[in-house]
C-alpha cells in the first residue's frame, strides 16, 4: 500500500507542476486511480509541507509551494 500511495504522491506532483492549481476531483480524473489513494497521496505531500489549499467556488484547490 504504502508504495500505491507513493506513486499517487509522484504523479499528483507531477500534475501540480505541469498544469498548475487542480481541484482534487482534477486530480483524481487525471490520475486515474482510486479516490482514496488519491487523498493519501495529497496527505504524503501535504505532511512535507509541499501543497497550497485554496477554497474555490467548486471545492478546494491544490498547487505546490514555491
Amino acid at each position: 500500500m504504502f508504495h500505491d500511495i507513493g506513486e499517487a504522491a509522484g504523479a499528483i506532483w507531477k500534475l501540480l507542476s505541469e498544469g498548475g492549481p487542480l481541484s482534487i476531483s482534477a486530480i483524481v480524473n487525471k490520475t486515474r486511480k482510486p479516490r482514496n489513494t488519491v487523498y493519501m497521496g495529497i496527505g504524503w505531500l501535504a505532511r512535507e509541507d509541499k501543497l497550497v489549499f485554496k477554497e474555490g467556488k467548486q471545492g478546494i484547490y491544490l498547487s505546490l509551494k514555491k
